[in-house]
């Protein structure tokens, strides 16, 4: 399959990958694989862009990293997004974050309102419905802190660039 979009990505800090990976890795071992993109860093994806923009996000990418500082968010809710085939931890809606996405996402060519989730497990509604309750075993609020911007192609992912937020906004 061909790439067909960029995304570009909040990374949360590494302390905070390995405990949103108890959750994940909970979901694996009862048997829900899914369909999502294996392999990588658990994100908030802020937005997505035509292959052809990949210079315009590369430069949002740089200027937003140049500009904010690493936001902390409280992971609380998990939900299940319309249609029933995604199934996610989400991060309150937080001002530092939605100036963030605003920042990353001029141009881009989300079809959707945003919505800050880490996916969790995409599956048919069925399936969802059977891995929310092992999501809830293993499932506590967190404070997670986003450290790093992410660029990536996809399908197959590719990975453009990784830069830590160092600013003070």
């Amino acid at each position: 399959m061909a790439e067909s979009f960029l995304t570009l990505m909040a990374v949360y800090a590494p302390e905070d990958q390995q405990r949103i990976s108890v959750w994940y890795d909970g979901l694996q071992q009862a048997g829900f694989t899914g369909s999502q993109t294996p392999g990588l860093w658990h994100h908030v994806s802020l937005a997505t862009f035509p292959l052809e923009a990949e210079d315009h996000a590369l430069r949002l990418m740089q200027e937003a990293a140049d500009r904010f500082a690493p936001p902390a968010v409280d992971i609380r809710h998990v939900g299940v997004m319309p249609g029933g085939r995604v199934l996610f931890a989400a991060p309150d809606m937080e001002p530092r974050l939605t100036a963030l996405r605003r920042a990353c996402a001029q141009g881009c060519s989300d079809r959707f309102p945003w919505l800050p989730h880490t996916t969790m497990l995409m599956d048919e509604p069925p399936v969802i419905g059977r891995a929310l309750p092992t999501l809830m075993q293993s499932f506590q609020p967190i404070r997670a802190t986003l450290d790093r911007l992410w660029l990536c192609a996809f399908w197959p992912t590719r990975e453009i660039a990784m830069l830590p937020l160092k600013g003070r906004e």
